[in-house]
């Protein structure tokens, strides 16, 4: 079992202390969050909340997550990084690629990309992409990304992009995983054909798992069932070595957590916080390696 450190809802300024420190007690990974603004008024009610409410309040930092990954890729040694989640079709797919292919090269291979195709349209409309398509234009941008990483010449013929022969580089030098999250039947569908790994919402055990087991399915039918598969998970009700254990026998592999709110509740503090980082490191992910 590894542990991500989710890093929403947290001051820019407190990231680099937090990445030390996690890098430092043996975290695998910490992970970043996406959304460039946040309007004051919601037009597309939020889906993960049985009141269409966000999750956070206003005026809470969003970083840019190749920015942050690679400003903390050059102060730490062996954290990689990933997202929860990336909106990937709110986005112009060359200059995705180029973000995250440096963002690997600089972190020394330690980028996991963990994708959406996003909830809302708000942010779709502001970044002029349209938010009907994004479906079947993030498929498009899976398979452009991975032609340009190659670092050759490549060329795209699809319903939504096109581009004749060209090249991207730096490339990076060695396989960029892509993690597919969501809990829409769509989402887990495209995870079992084209990802890597799986990224769960804050769900229960029992909902992870039931998941998982779909998912499993789906990945037979592509013929991809012999694959590596990652699931990273956010139980709602785990919260002991023997629960995690239940859910890494069921397929998880990451557990993504904010370890403060197991010993503080919700807080700011960045010295409670990274007490909070190294006390679950010594209770939860050095029990689990054992």
């Amino acid at each position: 079992m590894h542990f991500v450190l989710s890093t929403s809802f947290s001051s820019v300024t407190d990231l680099k202390k937090i990445a030390i420190a996690a890098d430092e007690c043996g975290w695998e990974a910490m992970s970043f969050s996406d959304h460039v603004v946040n309007p004051e008024k919601l037009n597309t009610p939020y889906p993960y909340t049985e009141n269409g409410e966000r999750r956070w309040q206003s005026f809470t930092d969003w970083p840019d997550p190749w920015v942050m990954i690679g400003a903390l890729a050059s102060i730490t040694t062996r954290l990689k990084f990933t997202n929860n989640i990336f909106v990937l079709p709110m986005r112009n797919p060359f200059l995705v690629a180029k973000a995250i292919s440096t963002a690997a090269i600089i972190s020394d291979n330690r980028v996991i990309l963990a994708i959406g195709v996003g909830w809302s349209k708000d942010e779709f409309e502001l970044l002029q992409q349209d938010f009907h398509t994004r479906g079947k234009r993030a498929d498009e941008m899976i398979e452009i990304m991975r032609l340009l990483w190659t670092g050759k010449f490549v060329e795209y013929h699809g319903q939504h992009y096109q581009f004749p022969p060209l090249e991207m580089n730096p490339a990076p030098n060695a396989y960029i995983p892509i993690w597919v999250g969501g809990i829409s039947d769509a989402a887990m569908r495209r995870a079992a054909r084209v990802g890597d790994g799986w990224v769960s919402d804050l769900q229960t055990s029992d909902d992870i798992l039931a998941s998982i087991a779909k998912i499993q399915v789906y990945r037979k039918e592509y013929g991809r069932e012999n694959l590596p598969f990652s699931v990273m998970a956010t139980p709602s009700d785990a919260f002991t070595p023997d629960a995690y254990k239940r859910l890494e026998e069921g397929g998880v592999s990451h557990i993504l957590t904010q370890p403060w709110a197991f010993y503080y509740g919700d807080t700011q503090d960045v010295v409670k916080k990274i007490d909070g980082v190294k006390r679950y490191a010594d209770d939860y992910i050095a029990a689990l390696s054992r």
